[in-house]
């Protein structure tokens, strides 16, 4: 019977990691006999972050009809919280322990509960990356991630990139890169490639009335869709700009933003958002380059700037899990202007509603997009590629079997099942 932890945000937390890991507890879940538990940050990050990372809109129990057990105990600004978290998965003696790894500043907390539970020797310590080196390009990112991670017995990947990077920052350590084609025994850490799996907690609705809900948007006939965090590495200045050249051309086409602004969830009026602001500012600067300070990137009001008005619909909230469906279903099309990318949760929702990717071949995107069956590839930083692209899909719209056919094989139940065969 394989007992596993499940490290990361639990459900009670925003966001794609949060979805990810919850998803990934469920496959196990669904093993015979497994015995799963979730073990939960409490906050994720340092104290003065001005962001609000809790759910408080989606009103459905992901957890409903499984046996996972849900522990909320890490703190990251609370040493001492680390020592318990510790103390609690050696308690549940697991035979393995996943952990998610999605920003380098988590590197100090995990560092220490990692290399804790590595040091019992019965347990299998994990460590699925969504990312080595990190999207914005903090000074600190190296360091972080080189303590943070390094105290793995293996690694799971959604890239080669990532496995690449993974060498970059491990150069005098064996690794072995394997994949669920064959089976490899040496002395090499392994290094398991995957895929980013299809989120199965979003799903159509065959009852929705599609036209319904594009009437009440203001949709046109062909709807371009922009879903998830605005952050600026997601490019969506560029899928503004792109669009606003296609709309130049045509009078047909609809751009839909569902989204929330990544730094505006608090009151920005309280003393308590304001203090925090200056805060992170002074640490920004103090650890950063001023380019990576995104705090004030607003590409919404391009909208404006561009007249675009009556063509794009924006939804500038973060949007429950139940209505995800409304926006992926109502669209032609998925974009992914990324400026960087590493494997997309938004891309792994897209797949389950049969929408194409428009995308820029960054990062893993030429992996996963095969340009013309089942999305197009546009060149980086270049807008007139980008709405050519647009145009493309609208002049040969890529079949629903051929997204249906990538994504058959991508489940969680799948991809649980080789992390046990291979790790």
């Amino acid at each position: 019977m394989p007992k596993i932890v499940c490290f990361g945000p639990g459900p009670q937390f925003k966001g794609g990691i949060a979805n990810y890991n919850t998803s990934l507890a469920k496959a196990f879940d669904q093993m015979p006999d497994a015995e799963v538990h979730i073990v939960s940050w409490t906050q994720q990050y340092p104290a003065i972050i001005p962001r609000d990372f809790i759910d408080r809109k989606s009103r459905t129990d992901q957890l409903e009809g499984t046996k996972i057990k849900v522990h909320y105990v890490t703190n990251y600004n609370n040493p001492l919280s680390w020592r318990k978290t510790v103390n609690l998965i050696k308690s549940l003696r697991p035979d393995m322990v996943v952990f998610q790894w999605a920003i380098a500043i988590q590197g100090i907390p995990l560092a220490y509960i990692a290399r804790k539970l590595k040091n019992s020797k019965s347990i299998k310590v994990v460590f699925d990356l969504h990312f080595v080196i990190q999207k914005e390009g903090s000074k600190l990112d190296a360091t972080f991630t080189k303590m943070g991670i390094r105290h793995a017995n293996s690694y799971v990947v959604h890239a080669r990139q990532t496995a690449d990077e993974l060498q970059e920052v491990f150069p005098n350590k064996e690794f072995e890169l394997v994949d669920d084609s064959k089976n490899v025994e040496n002395s090499g850490t392994k290094i398991l490639k995957l895929y980013h799996p299809v989120y199965d907690m979003f799903k159509p609705d065959p009852d929705f009335d599609v036209e319904a809900a594009k009437k009440v948007m203001n949709l046109k006939k062909h709807v371009f869709l922009f879903f998830g965090f605005i952050r600026k590495y997601k490019g969506l200045h560029n899928a503004i700009e792109a669009f606003a050249k296609l709309a130049n051309q045509r009078d047909d086409i609809s751009l839909l933003i569902v989204g929330e602004s990544f730094w505006q969830t608090l009151d920005q009026t309280k003393l308590s958002t304001r203090l925090k602001n200056k805060l992170f500012g002074l640490a920004k600067g103090l650890f950063l380059r001023k380019q990576d300070d995104e705090r004030h990137y607003n590409p919404l009001r391009q909208i404006d700037h561009l007249n675009l008005d009556n063509k794009v619909y924006v939804v500038n909230d973060f949007v429950p899990n139940e209505d995800v469906h409304k926006y992926f279903q109502v669209s032609d099309n998925l974009l992914l202007f990324y400026l960087t990318a590493t494997p997309s949760g938004v891309e792994s929702i897209g797949y389950n509603f049969n929408l194409p990717m428009l995308a820029t071949a960054v990062g893993h995107f030429p992996e996963t997009i095969q340009d013309g069956y089942n999305g197009y590839l546009a060149k980086p930083d270049n807008t007139d590629d980008m709405a050519a692209v647009m145009q493309r899909a609208i002049d040969n719209p890529i079949p629903a079997e051929h997204i249906r056919a990538t994504s058959k094989d991508m489940s969680w139940f799948n991809y649980a099942s080789t992390i046990l065969k291979h790790l």
